[in-house]
């Protein structure tokens, strides 16, 4: 695995993981985290693959992933029409 895709971009951990590759060898390929589950291919922007150039407000601590809500969160389900 390349340097691009030794660390997660968001979260910064080190469970990336090889997703995809292209049909033809070395035109592109499909990073996950196994932590935040965030995906990635090579051919992204810096912004994107670059841990130290990913956007602040976008990062995630894997530390609080487990403190963060699941949304959404699913309702009750109806009670069928009785009157149709």
């Amino acid at each position: 695995m390349n340097q691009m895709g030794s660390v997660c971009p968001r979260c910064r951990s080190g469970t990336v993981e090889v997703q995809s590759t292209s049909p033809v060898a070395g035109i592109w390929t499909v990073y996950h985290c196994k932590i935040c589950l965030y995906a990635w291919r090579s051919t992204e922007p810096e912004e994107n693959t670059d841990p130290d150039k990913y956007p602040a407000p976008f990062r995630l601590n894997p530390d609080d992933l487990a403190k963060l809500p699941v949304a959404p969160s699913i309702p009750p389900r109806r009670q069928p029409a009785t009157d149709r």
